[in-house]
């Protein structure tokens, strides 16, 4: 299985990148101040009836104080040039690090109105939108960025996640059959379309996309857990649980990849090892239904998951 137990060095957060925020060639020397996070559709959405909950693009936060230091020096950028568009781009980009996604919605909306063709200030406000739960105007922008940028193949990849969380598989796919076209080396692509496939019950497909994922970026822990699912769909136990073991290695305090894990645990009759990953699970997302069940099942509280 391509890049298996690869997942090493990432740091806590994981999830794969699905797309990054862009930020404009500043003419005052400043566009490498800003530390970019990326924008990563975390988790799968299928298996059984007891899938995890759905998780949508999630933005690492800062904690360091540096985005703030950032955005002081930024807005300074701005007011010395408040006509250029890749001022108010990068400046966005740090307001959405933060977690200030108005604020940064604002200065994209302020980038478009300077340069109404840059696909990548679309794009950006698109996934700003998504983070305010704004899903018909990320659509639209997205597909104002294809219109700006025919050949921006984040805009299709981003579009395509809002497509898949609204139901539209099919829309989804074609997005990212073009997105894979555009960028074959794109990692976030090849994971987003092996999440489609999921849904659409085609696991062997989409183990092969998650493998594809992995092969060009395999320091993140999204694609391992993703692929783990179909694993067991398939059941592919062992794999599953290396797969998990692998996530886990990026991010040990991702509640459903301890609960997924448990479950392979104990579709392969090794109920002590399903137990303790059910407990980790529960310890951190007392909620998590995959582990609440799991734990039933094991503690003999609901009967054998093969009954």
């Amino acid at each position: 299985m391509a890049g298996r137990r690869d997942a090493r060095g990432a740091g806590e957060n994981g999830a794969m990148t699905a797309l990054k925020l862009e930020t404009g060639k500043l003419r005052t020397g400043l566009a490498g101040a800003l530390a970019l996070t990326a924008v990563g559709l975390a988790g799968c959405e299928t298996v059984g009836s007891a899938a995890a909950p759905r998780q949508f693009a999630v933005l690492e936060t800062d904690t360091t104080g540096a985005t703030n230091t950032n955005i002081a020096s930024l807005s300074e950028v701005v007011q010395r040039n408040p006509n250029d568009a890749a001022a108010y781009t990068t400046r966005g980009a740090a307001y959405a690090r933060a977690g200030q996604f108005n604020e940064a919605i604002g200065d994209f909306t302020k980038a478009i109105q300077i340069d109404p063709n840059s696909g990548a200030a679309y794009n950006n406000r698109a996934l700003a939108y998504r983070q305010t739960g704004r899903n018909d105007a990320a659509l639209q922008d997205f597909a104002k960025a294809i219109s700006a940028d025919p050949n921006y193949a984040p805009a299709y990849i981003g579009r395509a996640n809002v497509l898949r969380a609204n139901g539209d598989l099919d829309g989804a796919l074609s997005d990212l059959n073009q997105a894979i076209r555009l960028a074959p080396e794109s990692a976030e692509a090849y994971h987003a379309r092996g999440l489609v496939k999921q849904r659409q019950g085609q696991n062997a497909h989409a183990i092969a996309d998650f493998d594809a994922a992995i092969d060009r970026n395999p320091f993140v822990s999204a694609p391992y857990a993703a692929r783990g699912q179909s694993l067991i769909a398939t059941n592919q136990f062992d794999k599953a649980i290396e797969d998990y073991n692998a996530a886990l290695n990026v991010n040990n305090k991702d509640a459903t990849s301890w609960a997924y894990r448990g479950l392979a645990y104990e579709k392969s009759n090794r109920r002590k090892e399903a137990m303790e990953s059910y407990q980790r699970a529960a310890q951190i997302d007392p909620g998590n239904p995959v582990a609440k069940q799991g734990l039933g099942r094991v503690s003999g509280g609901m009967g054998s998951l093969f009954n």
